[in-house]
């Protein structure tokens, strides 16, 4: 039996990187997965491709994951995954001292606001078979501060809060939903080729940006989906509340200063 068989998953931000790669992992292992994203061509591409249900669906916005209750009011598995930078459209400075306030807002709006508006349609809908899993995808950024990235680093940080909030409000309710949290570093995705490139420079941009990892390179989208692999699955069935770093031993000494 698969490790994933006759459960429901849903995985935010599913059209590309890790939401593709944790979407791909579920349904090799059985699951039946929505994937959903803001960029519903994108996501209908690749919910074909893998063999899974696309969903369009803005995070941010309180309405859709009202909508969502009612096409989908029972799941066992949701993947709060969506997220921004900040800097996706906006190039402004993103540091403590210069960043406006609406970027601020913005960023908070998809990274915090998504996220609890995520784990509280988890709850409500897997309250019914009073179990399930929640996982969160904070960051690195959620543990240490990083100067350039205000935003980003603080709702990383709210999210890793949240979750064992989450975990510990779902113990007291008797129910047997678990909420965990994945804390990548470095993970070669799309959103990283504008500063890697594609010009003869590109291995000496990306050993530069491994230089302060221990295992020296990137992980994989592919490295991060087997970990949350575990956590949707039974195997993980005493785990909630926990934060897992993917990091490649980043956090494991204190030479590991964010740029």
């Amino acid at each position: 039996m698969k490790r994933l068989e006759n459960k429901r998953c849903l995985v935010t931000g599913a059209a590309r990187g890790i939401g593709e790669a944790i979407a791909a992992a579920f349904i090799g292992e059985g699951a039946s997965v929505i994937l959903s994203d803001i960029d519903y061509a994108a996501v209908q591409d690749t919910a074909q491709r893998l063999g899974g249900t696309s969903y369009e669906l803005d995070i941010a916005q309180e309405s859709q994951w009202t909508a969502l209750a009612r096409d989908y009011p029972e799941m066992d598995v949701v993947v709060n995954n969506a997220g921004i930078t900040g800097f996706e459209t906006n190039a402004a400075p993103h540091d403590p001292e210069h960043a406006t306030l609406e970027d601020w807002r913005r960023v908070h709006r998809t990274n915090t606001d998504g996220t609890f508006l995520g784990c509280r349609y988890a709850i409500r809908v897997m309250r019914q078979k009073r179990s399930g899993a929640i996982i969160n995808i904070s960051s690195r950024s959620g543990l240490v501060g990083i100067p350039a990235a205000a935003a980003y680093a603080a709702s990383k940080a709210a999210i890793r809060n949240h979750t064992k909030t989450v975990a510990l409000y779902c113990a007291q309710q008797g129910l047997n939903i678990r909420c965990n949290s994945l804390h990548p570093a470095a993970i070669l995705t799309p959103m990283w080729e504008p500063l890697l490139g594609q010009g003869a420079d590109r291995e000496a941009r990306m050993a530069r940006f491994v230089a302060d990892t221990p295992l020296k390179r990137f992980g994989t989208a592919e490295e991060v989906a087997a970990v949350a692999l575990m956590l949707a699955s039974d195997e993980a069935a005493y785990m909630t509340g926990a934060e897992l770093m993917l990091d490649g031993g980043l956090l494991a000494g204190s030479a590991a200063a964010p740029a």
